[in-house]
């Protein structure tokens, strides 16, 4: 069955580059120019991925995200955006988006990113049965099937990514795993020279779950190595 995916992109000529390469490969694709309309799409009609421009005219790409975000089913999302800050590209992340591109991008990589997340939800779906229990560690409550996780009763928010990031850490304890590694199990690719990508969604991971980011019980750091969950939470447990 082909997988169908929304664009939601005002300027014209991209969607339809967009539109024709990912179409070459196989998924069906359709577009939509502004925010609202494609609200009302999502609402109405069953979508496998939406990827989506973080400015659009009146409901823009955050606002959009967060609103799909809100529903009970998930929907994975792909954020464009022309803008290369670091504070635009984590607040598309913070508000739900599972990855992000920014402009000008290659349909090359765009087309690779597009496969990687639906090969994450694959892979979700392919988890044996134990792998979709609740998952409880030292205060932090892990719910693969809900993707809600809780510290110590009260709700931690994480982005889609974060959560895919936390829930294979905790599924394999005491595991050591290099950012390479963590690229191609997480993300769904490994590219030299995005090991950072990891690094900075480790550290907003352990600011949130973390009592003492500093002094992390979960995530622990393997020093030249990369990072693992620890089996047990100790009080004294150092990491970076």
């Amino acid at each position: 069955m082909e997988r169908r995916i929304l664009v939601v992109e005002d300027n014209l000529d991209l969607a339809e580059l967009v539109l024709m390469h990912l179409r070459d490969n196989g998924f069906s694709v359709e577009c939509c120019g502004d925010g609202a309309a494609a609200l009302q799409r999502l609402q109405s009609e069953p979508f496998d991925l939406v990827i989506l421009d973080l400015m659009l005219p009146g409901m823009d790409g955050l606002e959009l995200c967060r609103r799909l975000r809100a529903r009970p089913d998930y929907l994975p999302i792909l954020m464009l955006t022309a803008k290369s800050s670091e504070l635009d590209r984590v607040l598309g992340l913070e508000v739900g988006a599972d990855d992000y591109v920014t402009k000008p991008f290659s349909i090359r990589e765009l087309v690779a990113r597009v496969k990687a997340l639906f090969r994450r939800v694959d892979a979700l779906a392919e988890l044996p049965t134990e792998a979709t229990e609740v998952l409880h560690v030292n205060g932090l409550e892990i719910d693969p099937a809900r993707r809600e996780v809780r510290l110590d009763g009260t709700e931690i928010h994480l982005t889609g990514r974060e959560f895919d990031l936390l829930l294979h850490f905790a599924s394999h304890p005491g595991r050591v795993y290099s950012r390479t590694q963590l690229l191609d199990v997480v993300w769904g690719y490994g590219h030299e020279g995005y090991e950072h990508t990891v690094n900075s969604h480790i550290n907003r991971l352990r600011a949130k779950i973390e009592h003492t980011p500093s002094q992390p019980r979960y995530i622990l750091t393997v020093w030249g190595v990369g990072y693992k969950f620890a089996e047990r939470a100790p009080e004294n447990a150092l990491g970076s």
